[in-house]
């Protein structure tokens, strides 16, 4: 038997990353996948820019 990326080829309906909402919807389940990846990025600049402000009102209130 090949790689499993082979097996998959010839038989997409039995690779779970096809299924979307519990249906065999490849095209759905990508989309889906990508539009997650672009909110991921999106949540991480967000993650950053709110630590960022946090670090800074932290220095800003140590006191001396």
């Amino acid at each position: 038997m090949g790689e499993w990326s082979e097996y998959f080829e010839d038989f997409p309906e039995e690779n779970p990353a096809n299924y979307f909402n519990g249906r065999f919807d490849p095209k759905g389940a990508e989309l889906f996948r990508k539009q997650r990846g672009e909110v991921s990025a999106k949540q991480a600049t967000l993650n950053k820019e709110i630590a960022d402000i946090v670090r800074k009102h932290r220095q800003a209130k140590k006191p001396e």
